[in-house]
């Protein structure tokens, strides 16, 4: 059994010592120290975590710790795990080998930082050799990363300072010398950051490497003053005038075919003193009003009659069905200047819809070849990353990325922008800005891209120090509350979906370009993962399915809610048609699970658990699935086999 103490905030995050255990006697454990010195000490047994030595297999596991769902007719679910990245890439290789379409990743700069919750000092800022060690930690985790990657059509998209942009580069070079690569300079601060005697610095480098078709598309560039934006019609602002009891004029119902998804017609104002709930329903109508889901009763940007007026012209539309929300469509309308700019030519209809709203085209818009040279004020890290992240979760990460420069990055490259169901990556995951894009990208084209967040659950500095004088250690809910994917990363990605900032309240403003309100969420799913580690005598004797199931759940695709196992008994089989997979526990039932499983096409993925390869070869003949999986035995070759390479 190897061990070591647990960490100190003294050592830098990191563990100083390992040791074997060699007895333990009264809670007290006898280590020999594996340094080649055969040093022997001795520690409380409550002070030692259990480690793998590096390269030694590991038998993973995720359990779950949250969920989020603001989508439940979506079988979208992005994912969180909470591990250290290296034995997190393990598993995903395991999972996704192959199949991954963009990995976007922001490593520490080896700044030796360590006053910020995602630690920086993987390297001690004095050692000569920081630099190769920094490289071998990078080395080892891009590795498996590029086993990940589609080799058909895909990209790997680092950012780094001038600190690593070297040797980064070269690495990347020597590891991917079949692939395209490119390094972008990106401006990420208007206004500079001063050094004495030297050039101050406001920008960064991305290096992106593009493997087989992917390729970088064009830019559009837009004249703002003729940029066309369909407007939300329910007021969403914190003023008075937003609301119904200032303005019930604007106070009205509209109701929408429930067959067409046409608007019938616009009702007359509602009276103020009268409940909502006795509106008359219409027969055949969906009834809309401008409702937030808390119940605050908010009012329409125009009146009744003039929306009429806008929707007759094309200029009003009705969005997505959202049953899940009061408001159970979205409205949109053009403002009066953008039908302004109609009526006096700058923006030209170039047709119309089904349901008869324009098509507009304008007359300021071009496109041209993106370059690699970004200076774009929306990438400003200070405004749209530090401010913007302050608004959902507080002063509690410091130098999170631009939410715009990220989407940007992914929207660049033609195997996410092309791709509606890109799978995105990101190991480093930080503040979780990488999923935040990617769910603002799917709102603004109405794409389905998944994306999986690595990020460990370190506290900063400061609170290491204070915690400890607390007489709180790592492992303590106290410790691990505050570390960041528990206080940070996870907090983020719920407060964005559910569009409302750590203590409830709506969130503020507009997404850049979209004009999406920040308030309205997105329309995804997530869950919470903590990666933990199984004894390979128990998966191999089967006692440990239960805990395995979540991992199924993710190879098959992460679809539909992620079903869990209660009690120690295991079914002989188990059939899940809303997760597209099914698992047979016991071969005697065969002959039922193929019936349920050749019964329900969405099944894709079959688990079969038996130990003989011959049985499995005849059981799948028998399946109408797209992909099959011999278990224990294909989860556990793949930790043994792969451990070395």
């Amino acid at each position: 059994m190897y061990g070591c103490p647990k960490v100190q905030p003294e050592w830098g995050g990191q563990f100083a010592d390992n040791h074997i255990v060699t007895d333990i006697k009264n809670g007290i454990a006898t280590c020999e120290k594996l340094d080649g010195s055969h040093t022997i000490s001795t520690f409380d047994v409550d002070d030692l975590v259990v480690v793998a030595q590096f390269g030694e297999p590991i038998y993973p596991f995720l359990k779950k710790i949250d969920s989020v769902q603001n989508a439940p007719d979506s079988d979208l679910w992005h994912t969180l795990i909470e591990a250290d990245n290296y034995h997190a890439l393990q598993l995903l290789v395991y999972l996704y080998a192959g199949q991954v379409d963009c990995i976007y990743i922001d490593p520490p700069y080896n700044t030796g930082a360590r006053d910020w919750k995602y630690n920086n000092d993987y390297v001690d800022s004095s050692d000569a050799y920081r630099h190769s060690k920094w490289l071998s930690m990078m080395q080892k985790r891009l590795q498996l990363a590029k086993k990940l990657l589609n080799p058909k059509d895909s990209v790997l998209i680092v950012t780094i300072d001038e600190k690593e942009y070297l040797h980064l580069g070269c690495l990347l070079e020597q590891m991917f010398p079949e692939a395209n690569m490119q390094m972008v300079s990106s401006v990420i601060k208007h206004g500079v950051s001063m050094r004495q005697f030297e050039f101050s610095r406001n920008n960064e480098y991305i290096f992106f490497v593009r493997i087989g078709n992917a390729t970088i598309g064009t830019e559009i560039i837009e004249n703002k003053n003729n940029k066309v934006t369909w407007a939300p019609l329910r007021r969403h602002g914190v003023g008075e005038n937003n609301f119904r009891k200032a303005r019930p004029n604007s106070f009205y119902p509209i109701y929408v075919n429930k067959e067409t998804k046409l608007v019938e017609y616009f009702g007359n104002p509602v009276p103020p003193d009268l409940n909502i709930e006795t509106i008359p329903e219409k027969e055949g109508c969906y009834t809309i009003l401008p409702v937030r889901d808390n119940g605050e009763e908010m009012v329409w940007g125009v009146t009744s009659g003039k929306a009429g007026e806008l929707y007759s012209k094309g200029y009003l539309k009705i969005g997505e069905y959202q049953p899940q929300h009061k408001q159970l469509f979205k409205v949109y309308y053009l403002p009066s200047g953008i039908i302004a700019s109609i009526e006096n030519g700058k923006v030209q209809v170039v047709g119309r819809n089904s349901d008869n709203t324009v098509l507009l085209e304008t007359s300021g818009e071009k496109k041209h070849q993106a370059s690699n040279q970004w200076d774009k004020p929306e990438h400003d890290a200070s405004q749209h990353g530090t401010k913007l992240i302050q608004n959902i979760i507080g002063t509690r990460f410091s130098y999170p990325k631009s939410l715009y420069a990220v989407e940007d990055c992914m929207k660049y490259c033609s195997c996410v922008a092309e791709n509606p169901n890109a799978f995105i990556i990101d190991f480093f995951a930080g503040s979780g800005t990488t999923l935040h894009a990617v769910n603002l990208l799917n709102a603004e084209d109405g794409g389905h891209r998944r994306c999986i967040l690595v990020t460990n659950n370190e506290v900063s500095d400061d609170e290491a120090k204070t915690l400890t004088k607390q007489g709180y250690k790592p492992g303590d809910e106290e410790w691990e509350k505050l570390g960041i994917a528990r206080y940070v990363t996870w907090p983020r990605t719920v407060c964005s979906i559910e569009g409302h900032d750590v203590n409830g309240n709506p969130l503020k403003g507009n997404y850049i370009g979209s004009e999406l309100p920040m308030e309205d969420g997105f329309k995804a799913n997530a869950i919470y993962f903590k990666l933990g580690f199984l004894n390979k005598t128990n998966v191999s004797l089967g006692r440990e399915f239960a805990r395995m199931l979540s991992m199924l759940w993710m190879k098959a695709g992460a679809h539909g809610v992620c079903p869990q196992l209660e009690g120690s008994s295991i079914p002989d089989m188990l059939v899940y048609p809303e997760n597209r997979f099914a698992v047979l526990n016991s071969e005697s039932a065969f002959g039922t699970f193929a019936s349920e499983v050749n019964s329900h096409p969405e099944i894709d993925t079959a688990f079969i658990i038996t130990d003989s390869e011959n049985a499995y070869k005849d059981m799948i003949r028998h399946l109408d699935v797209r992909r099959s999986f011999q278990l224990y035995r294909d989860y556990l070759d793949n930790f043994r086999i792969n451990q070395n390479r």
